[in-house]
């Protein structure tokens, strides 16, 4: 399932150097994540019913083309990878043409909200990611 916000740059977001400061992408990102959730059906409180809460261990962002004011952006989203306790999602900025502006790669934990601990990915979300490819092992 992939999830896609589109966003206008405001003079705001701008640092001395005239393009999108390098922090605003982050918050974008953010912003793309969050309307992933909320797509999957899966906003802060339903993690809370499960007892469980998201937390952002990584992000590893590439900064392809700089933004400017008044650009249009879509912020794009969609599993990459699930682990026991950890899970990845692939973000994309991209213009109006296409054209790559950034990417990410974001590794979260679901953690146990009383015990303050990891604790495996629950399967309404596991569900939304592809299923590890097959090695051949038997278990």
């Amino acid at each position: 399932m992939e999830a896609a916000i589109d966003i206008v740059v405001r003079s705001t977001e701008i640092d001395v150097n005239g393009h999108v400061n390098n922090a605003k992408y982050l918050e974008y990102l953010e912003w793309g994540r969050e309307e992933w959730y909320e797509k999957a059906g899966l906003h802060y409180g339903v993690f809370l019913e499960m007892g469980i809460q998201t937390v952002t261990v990584n992000i590893n962002i590439n900064y392809r083309r700089e933004c400017r004011q008044g650009d249009k952006l879509t912020i794009r989203t969609a599993p990459a990878r699930a682990g026991r306790t950890s899970y990845a999602l692939k973000q994309e900025i991209v213009d109006e043409a296409g054209e790559l502006r950034a990417d990410a790669l974001v590794t979260s934990v679901t953690m146990d909200v009383a015990a303050r601990t990891s604790r495996g990915i629950p399967p309404q979300l596991r569900r939304l990611f592809p299923a590890a490819p097959e090695t051949g092992a038997q278990a």
